[in-house]
């Protein structure tokens, strides 16, 4: 599984790169075939508190691409609650694929 990650308007650091890579890399347990994970970052609003953004797209064969967007404090956060989300995207479309 290919793991892209992409920082808008700003330099991701190494460690919140691979806080990114060791939490994502955990959406194969939950779904195999997985071709890749595209990870964009970006600041939005920067005067507000809440303003890191962090979007998850997971690109599965024979499915639909599962996304996930999310804003929080900070990017860890941000990122852990996407993952979280498609988990459960996932773990839904595998439930459809036994169905079949």
């Amino acid at each position: 599984m290919e793991i892209r990650i992409q920082a808008i308007h700003f330099d991701a650091s190494e460690k919140l790169e691979k806080f990114i890579q060791k939490k994502v890399s955990k959406l194969e347990q939950y779904y195999d075939g997985i071709i890749a994970v595209e990870v964009s970052l970006k600041v939005v609003k920067p005067e507000t508190a809440q303003n890191k953004e962090a979007g998850i797209k997971v690109l599965v064969p024979r499915n639909e691409d599962m996304f996930s967007c999310k804003v929080a404090d900070t990017f860890e956060e941000a990122v852990d609650m996407a993952v979280e989300a498609l988990v459960k995207q996932l773990l839904k479309a595998k439930e459809k694929m036994r169905e079949k």
